[in-house]
C-alpha cells in the first residue's frame, strides 16, 4: 500500500477500518502503519482508540472459563497480585452453593494448569476448597498437605482429611493429613496433639510447601468456619481486637495486619509466618459480604492469586481506590 493522506476522499470509517486491519490482523506496529499512511504514530494510536470507542472494532476474550477479564486485570493491578480470576456470574441471585461450585471449578482448572511434579501443595479446610477438589481431574504426582484440623459437625465428605484423600487419589502423591480437631479447648491440648507422630509429620511439611489453596473467611456468622466453631464470648473478644478476616484459622485486621489472639494457641493449623513463606498462595474469597475480608487478606501480602466473583470484585475495587494497598 502506497503512502497516502488519511484526509483523502475515503470516509473516516474506512480509514479507521484500514488502520485497525493493519494493526490487529496483519500485526504491524503503530510506527509501521504511520509510515505506510504518511501520518504520525500518535495519530494512528488515536485512530485505533476511536475504532474501539465507536464499536467499529470490538475486542472479545474467549476464555475456556467464565472469567471477567476486565475486572480481573483491574483487581490484579490494584492489589499487585500475580493473577486474579473473577467469576462472571450469570445473575446476582444465584444460590451460594452454585457460585461455590463454579469458584471451585475455576480453582481446579488453575491448579491443574500450574501444578508440577516438584510441588508440595497445601490445602486448608473450606467449602470452596472442597468444591475445588471435587472438580480436579488430573494432577502431577506430588505431596498434598493438610493445613489445618478437622471442623467438628461436618459430614465426612466435607472434612479436610477427606479433601486431602480425594486429591491424592487423583495425583497418586503422598498424603499428609491431620487427624485432629481444628479448634481445641486449651493450649496444653493443642501442644500435646501437635507432638503426636502423624500430626507432627504433617506440621513438618509446612516449611516445604511451594503452593497452597486457602479460603478467606469474614469474621461474622456463616462466613468463617472458625467463627462458627467458637462460643459467643470468644467471637466478641476477637472482634473487639479488630478481626476482619480469617485464613486457615489465622486472623487479620482490616489493614492486613496479622492478629495475635488467644485463638492462635488452641487451633491446629499452619502459622501466619509459614503461610507467608509459601511462594504461591491461591486464595478463594467470593460474595459481597466477604469483600472487606478479602481486602484485608490481600493487604497482608500473603496472597499471590485471588479467585473471586463479580459480587465481591466491584466493592473490592472501591476499597482499593479509597485506600490504595
Amino acid at each position: 500500500m502506497s503512502a497516502r493522506s488519511l484526509q483523502s476522499g475515503l470516509s473516516d470509517s474506512l480509514d479507521l477500518a484500514s488502520v485497525a486491519y493493519c494493526f490487529y490482523v496483519r500485526g504491524q506496529s503503530k510506527l509501521e502503519i504511520a509510515d505506510e499512511f504518511g501520518v504520525s504514530r500518535f495519530k494512528i494510536a488515536r485512530m485505533l482508540d476511536k475504532a474501539r470507542e465507536t464499536g467499529l472494532v470490538r475486542i472479545e476474550f474467549r476464555l475456556p472459563s467464565p472469567v471477567d477479564v476486565v475486572l480481573s486485570e483491574e483487581l490484579r493491578s490494584a492489589y499487585r497480585l500475580e493473577r486474579v480470576l473473577v467469576l462472571e456470574r450469570a445473575r446476582e441471585s444465584e444460590p451460594r452453593e452454585v457460585v461455590r461450585k463454579k469458584i471451585g471449578t475455576l480453582a481446579a482448572r488453575l491448579l491443574e494448569d500450574i501444578a508440577t511434579k516438584d510441588d508440595i501443595i497445601g490445602l486448608s479446610w473450606a467449602r470452596s476448597v472442597n468444591a475445588m477438589t471435587e472438580e480436579i481431574r488430573a494432577l502431577p504426582r506430588c505431596p498434598i498437605v493438610q493445613l489445618c484440623g478437622v471442623q467438628a459437625g461436618m459430614d465426612m465428605r466435607g472434612r479436610s482429611v477427606e479433601t486431602v484423600s480425594r486429591v491424592t487419589s487423583v495425583s497418586g502423591g503422598d498424603a499428609y493429613p491431620m487427624f485432629g480437631p481444628l479448634v481445641l479447648p486449651d493450649r496444653r491440648t493443642t501442644e500435646t496433639l501437635r507432638r503426636q507422630p502423624g500430626i507432627a509429620e504433617t506440621f513438618a511439611q509446612f516449611k516445604n510447601l511451594t503452593k497452597a489453596v486457602v479460603s478467606i473467611g469474614a469474621w461474622q456468622p456463616n462466613e468463617s468456619t472458625v467463627y462458627d466453631a467458637l462460643d459467643e464470648a470468644e467471637r466478641t473478644a476477637i472482634a473487639e481486637r479488630g478481626a476482619t478476616a480469617e485464613v486457615a484459622a489465622r486472623l487479620f485486621a482490616a489493614d492486613g495486619t496479622a492478629l495475635s489472639t488467644g485463638l492462635a494457641h488452641h487451633v491446629l493449623a499452619i502459622s501466619t509466618e509459614e503461610l507467608r513463606a509459601i511462594p504461591e498462595v491461591i486464595a478463594l474469597g467470593y460474595s459481597e459480604p466477604k469483600a472487606a475480608a478479602v481486602d484485608a487478606v490481600l493487604r497482608s501480602g500473603i496472597v499471590t492469586t485471588l479467585i473471586t466473583d463479580t459480587a465481591a470484585a466491584v466493592p473490592l475495587l472501591e476499597l482499593a481506590k479509597a485506600s490504595p494497598p
